[in-house]
C-alpha cells in the first residue's frame, strides 16, 4: 500500500521501555554529531521502508543493545512536532529479551528509577510516554492502552506472532 505524503513527512519510531529487576528503566544518550546529541531517550529508532513497527522495534534493540526481544506489551502511539519535523513513536514495553544489555554502538546508557527520568534531559518526543509509564508500572489501568502481549518467534526472524489478552 502507497504511504500517503504525511506519512513520508513523518518520522516514525518505534520505542522500547526496558525495566530490570529493581524497577529502573534503561535509556540511552544519542551520540556526538547525531541529531541531538547528548539529549537521552528511549532506546529505539527509525523504522524501514515497508518495515513494521514491531519488526523495527526488534531489528533496533539488537543493532543498538544486542538483545533479542521476547516478549513485547503494546504502550502507546505518541506524536511529537519538532518543528517542521513531526514524529511518530511506536512505544512497547519490553518484557522480556534474550541476551545482556549493551552499549552495542558505543552509546552511553543509565538505568534509572521512573520517577527521576524527567532529570535526565529526556527527548521532548520521549517525555509525555513517562507519565504513561509510571501508571503502567503502578498497576494503573490507563483509558486507551492497549494490554495485548505479544509472544515472538524464538527464531529471531520476527514473523511469528502470537497474542495474549
Amino acid at each position: 500500500m502507497p504511504e500517503s505524503s504525511q506519512q513520508k513527512d513523518t518520522l516514525r519510531v518505534a520505542v522500547g521501555v526496558l525495566a530490570n529487576a529493581r524497577s529502573e528503566v534503561l535509556i540511552s544518550q544519542r551520540l556526538p554529531g547525531s541529531q541531538l546529541a547528548g539529549a537521552w531517550e528511549f532506546p529505539g529508532g527509525k523504522l524501514a521502508t515497508g518495515e513494521t513497527p514491531l519488526k523495527a522495534l526488534q531489528r533496533e534493540l539488537r543493532e543498538e543493545l544486542g538483545i533479542g526481544v521476547r516478549y513485547v506489551r503494546y504502550l502507546a502511539r505518541l506524536e511529537h512536532h519538532y518543528g517542521d519535523q513531526r514524529v511518530c513513536l511506536y512505544c512497547w514495553k519490553v518484557l522480556a529479551w534474550r541476551g545482556l544489555v549493551t552499549a552495542a554502538e558505543n552509546q552511553p546508557l543509565q538505568w534509572v528509577v521512573p520517577g527521576a527520568l524527567m532529570e535526565h534531559g529526556l527527548l521532548a518526543a520521549d517525555q509525555p510516554l513517562v507519565e504513561r509509564l509510571l501508571d503502567d508500572m503502578a498497576g494503573v489501568n490507563v483509558r486507551g492502552w492497549q494490554t495485548t502481549v505479544a509472544a515472538l518467534g524464538m527464531t529471531g526472524d520476527g514473523q511469528k506472532l502470537k497474542t495474549k489478552n
